[in-house]
């Protein structure tokens, strides 16, 4: 692996143990965004941030890797719906609804994430 994929894998790694970790550190936040349409916001932010932490931490091994990196992409267009309702303006950032330019930023962003986890299925 190259050193840039290395380094790349650090940063993917440490993003999403602390994207985890903040499920639980500020629920809050991560349950305004879930939209209403969808049961059991606490259960789905606490499976988030589980599901968030496992992956990053598989990445580490070599014998899971590919296995997390498919989990990460999955798991990030599963939340496509999330960051769309974002926009319909449907979600609470903090009591208000999130800013548009916030919203499209996050939404936008999906793929690059979607391609950087892709990455690292490939040997």
């Amino acid at each position: 692996m190259s050193t840039q994929k290395k380094i790349s894998l650090v940063l993917l790694v440490v993003g999403y143990i602390a994207a985890g970790i903040n499920h639980f550190r500020i629920p809050q936040f991560y349950i305004g965004i879930i939209p209403g349409y969808l049961p059991f916001p606490n259960i789905l932010n606490t499976l988030a941030g589980l599901f968030e932490i496992a992956f990053a931490l598989c990445l580490i091994f070599k014998s899971t890797r590919k296995f997390a990196a498919w989990g990460i992409v999955l798991m990030l267009i599963v939340f496509i719906p999330v960051h769309t309702a974002m926009l319909s303006g449907h979600t609470q950032l903090n009591g208000a609804p999130v800013h548009p330019a916030w919203a499209w930023v996050r939404l936008l962003f999906q793929p690059v994430l979607i391609v950087w986890a892709w990455w690292y299925t490939r040997d």
